[in-house]
């Protein structure tokens, strides 16, 4: 309740909710309502502007945008999350693990994603696409898979200093276990930070997919995702703007909606604010 009469103080987070509720709740309602398939596809109305049929226009192929852009929009959203997700997942794992044992493991651990921060993270990615396909599903474990290092350094930070806290101390003394430990007792009481870097790391995720499939490695068609219809949207928009504009408009918005809620989230969760 506190964290919400906080966020609801923040204007700016407040709307980046509203904002993306809304986008939310569009790719999950428009499918149901417009007579159109993603892939549907209407050569005499190749690339018509806004009508009452398509509210937002065809493509030069005569599929309907505004069908597209939902389905896109599950696409690059579902990319963000399950992407996060899986970074999230492997970095509080490795960084619990790492903080925990603490001596030469914590030390080997580390620098091996002081080493793996050094690699250029988008040339990984489009490498993993390259050899094991561009199915979609593999992008969203592509792109988390080198998401998590942030992660790891975060989680290992909160794993030391509640390592020294009571609770843990006290579970100690008690003779459970180190997994117990640390999955009963380290990692939930990490997850603040951890939720807040996840929040900021969705739109970041979703940047990357975007860039792939403007590159031709991520989303392939017929799909639909925002990202490779900003790129079919950039290959025409002398003679259709449209095919561009609404791509651009509707990612633009929802990036902004996410980084209004994650910056919201940091400062509601910070003490210094609480005191406030």
């Amino acid at each position: 309740m506190e964290l919400w009469r906080r966020l609801r103080a923040n204007r700016l987070a407040l709307a980046g909710i509203v904002l993306l509720a809304v986008v939310v709740l569009l790719t999950v309602i428009v499918p149901w309502i417009t007579p159109y398939g993603y892939e549907t596809q209407d050569t005499a109305l190749g690339a018509s502007s806004p009508s009452p049929q398509h509210w937002l226009g065809t493509d030069i192929l005569g599929r309907d945008l505004l069908t597209r852009l939902v389905y896109g929009g599950r696409v690059s959203l579902g990319v963000g999350f399950i992407a996060t997700l899986v970074s999230v997942l492997i970095g509080i794992v490795y960084g619990a693990l790492s903080g925990y044992a603490g001596g030469r493991t914590d030390m080997v651990m580390m620098r091996l994603v002081d080493i793996l921060y050094a690699l250029p993270f988008t040339v990984f990615v489009i490498i993993l696409m390259v050899f094991f396909g561009r199915n979609f599903i593999f992008l969203f474990v592509a792109i988390g898979a080198v998401e998590w290092l942030t992660t790891a350094r975060i989680a290992r930070g909160q794993t030391l200093s509640l390592r020294k806290s009571e609770f843990v101390q006290a579970a100690v003394v008690m003779g459970f276990s180190r997994a117990r430990i640390l999955f009963r007792h380290v990692i939930p009481n990490m997850l603040g930070p951890i939720i807040i870097y996840a929040t900021l790391t969705v739109p970041r995720v979703m940047l990357l997919e975007a860039f792939l499939s403007f590159l031709g490695l991520g989303v392939q068609p017929p799909m639909s995702s925002w990202g490779l219809l900003i790129r079919e949207g950039v290959e025409t928009m002398e003679e259709y703007p449209w095919l561009l504009l609404f791509p651009g408009f509707l990612f633009t918005l929802t990036l902004f909606a996410l980084n209004a809620l994650g910056d919201g989230l940091r400062d509601a969760l910070d003490p210094r604010m609480a005191k406030e």
